[in-house]
């Protein structure tokens, strides 16, 4: 047993889903009968086809079906005058194939039901889901938002720490040369020696 598929419907997919229920709307069918053909061609459910077709695929065919339906009267008359010719045809058949088919119309309408219902159900899980993701998306913007205003502030900080470590070092070596010139001032000492004559003369470093 084939899998239904879930994925996107084509643009190919459309035009056949249009071209299948506008012939069934001309030959006086059903749109159910449709959505069947078309399900098994596509390995789609036929409630799947059904919601494609009243949700976009119609809108898109307005005309169409409208020439369609005025098809199937021009053809409808033209059954009615021949059936009305041939007199070998008997009412009882004719009563028993409508009963027939008002049956299996029926059943078909019992089991496109169920099949949209299951159908909507997965839709209202995937509506669920994206409303989910569209409220975890709001919160990580704001979590982002907030992550940015801190990196901001922490930035700023770094730029003033730099700053007053520069200033810092500044100091520093501000401080270091006045230590070195005073170091020198102070091994500047004088001192004395002695001449021949023995007189003392003073002598610079």
């Amino acid at each position: 047993m084939t899998s239904t598929r879930q994925d996107a419907w084509t643009q190919d997919e459309d035009l056949l889903l249009a071209e299948v229920v506008l012939r069934h709307i001309r030959e006086g069918g059903t749109q159910l009968g449709a959505f069947e053909e078309v399900g098994r061609t596509l390995s789609r459910t036929a409630a799947a086809c059904g919601f494609r077709w009243n949700s976009y695929v119609r809108k898109q065919y307005k005309s169409g079906i409208e020439l369609a339906k005025k098809q199937r009267k021009e053809l409808k008359k033209q059954t009615n005058s021949e059936q009305l010719q041939d007199h070998s045809s008997e009412p009882v058949v004719t009563e028993n194939v409508n009963s027939e088919q008002q049956e299996l119309q029926l059943r078909d309408v019992i089991r496109f039901l169920e099949e949209y219902e299951k159908t909507e159900s997965e839709f209202q899980k995937v509506v669920n889901e994206n409303r989910n993701l569209n409220t975890q998306i709001s919160k990580l913007q704001e979590q982002v938002k907030t992550l940015k205003a801190q990196n901001n502030t922490l930035e700023n900080n770094i730029q003033l720490i730099e700053e007053d470590y520069k200033a810092l070092i500044e100091i520093m070596e501000r401080a270091r040369k006045m230590v070195v010139l005073q170091e020198d001032e102070r091994s500047k000492k004088v001192k004395f020696q002695m001449d021949r004559n023995g007189n003392l003369e003073r002598v610079e470093k």
